[in-house]
């Protein structure tokens, strides 16, 4: 049974992406303007940004820091203004750099919590008023797989996943209430450039294009958590079931960590 509103026609809709200047934030875009939506895509880079306008006509592009709460809070009322409302709003901004206790660095940890898990709260802050004002509309969070348990090397990255799971939950029921579709998505391994700094075996790995395809079939089907590919999702799922001391066990035996 679909938890959210299904979303299977974009014609018209119109779509805000941040963190879209590469990897799965790109992919869905394009995808999504392949479908007839009107697209909005955010990032740090204007080079990137523009880039991605030029290749699709009719879309629309503002860079923005997702640590600045002000600059977020100008594009959703200019974007509410030009098209009246927001339809979708996907947080996809995000950093990576992998992290051991035994190599802990504090700035480069608070740094991952400022961008993905206070910059998710500092978007919600923007758009939240519109999208209660207009009691209808969907909030995505791009969290991961890697905030199903403690991983080796996921120090920094880990915690501020875990912190979005939890935070696209609670959401769901305060706004399934009021209309407002809620979503998280736990991709497995997929080749952007962040995942470019592992030097590791990453089993399953997909494309952002397939990806892209995966999500855009999660909102179809009105799911909540949208995790892919499922032979690795489910696999790590499983592994949410075991005590303490078998899960560390399996890990240690998996990652040679």
């Amino acid at each position: 049974m679909p938890l959210n509103p299904k979303i299977e026609d974009w014609n018209g809709r119109t779509v805000w992406l941040v963190g879209a200047s590469t990897g799965i934030g790109r992919a869905t875009a394009h995808a999504l303007h392949e479908r007839g939506a009107r697209v909005v895509v955010s990032a740090r880079s204007a080079a990137a940004l523009q880039a991605f306008v030029q290749a699709h006509p009719g879309s629309q592009a503002h860079a923005v820091d997702v640590t600045q709460p002000s600059s977020l809070r100008e594009v959703a009322d200019e974007i509410v203004r030009t098209h009246g409302g927001l339809d979708l709003v996907l947080f996809c901004a995000g950093v990576y750099a992998p992290m051991r206790a035994t190599e802990f660095n504090l700035e480069k940890a608070v740094w991952h919590q400022q961008v993905n898990y206070v910059g998710a709260l500092n978007l919600l802050d923007a758009v939240l008023p519109h999208l209660l004002r207009q009691s209808h509309g969907h909030l995505s969070l791009v969290s991961s797989v890697a905030g199903y348990r403690g991983l080796p090397k996921a120090l920094a990255y880990g915690p501020t996943k875990a912190a979005l799971i939890h935070l696209a939950e609670t959401l769901y029921l305060d706004l399934s209430a009021h209309g407002i579709g809620v979503s998280v998505i736990n991709p497995g391994f997929v080749a952007t450039p962040l995942t470019a700094s592992n030097e590791f075996h990453m089993p399953a790995l997909l494309t952002p294009e397939e990806a892209a395809q995966a999500i855009v079939k999660g909102w179809a089907k009105g799911r909540f958590e949208i995790d892919f590919p499922r032979r690795f999702t489910n696999w790590l799922k499983a592994l949410r079931l075991l005590g303490a001391g078998p899960y560390f066990s399996v890990v240690r035996r998996s990652t040679g960590l």
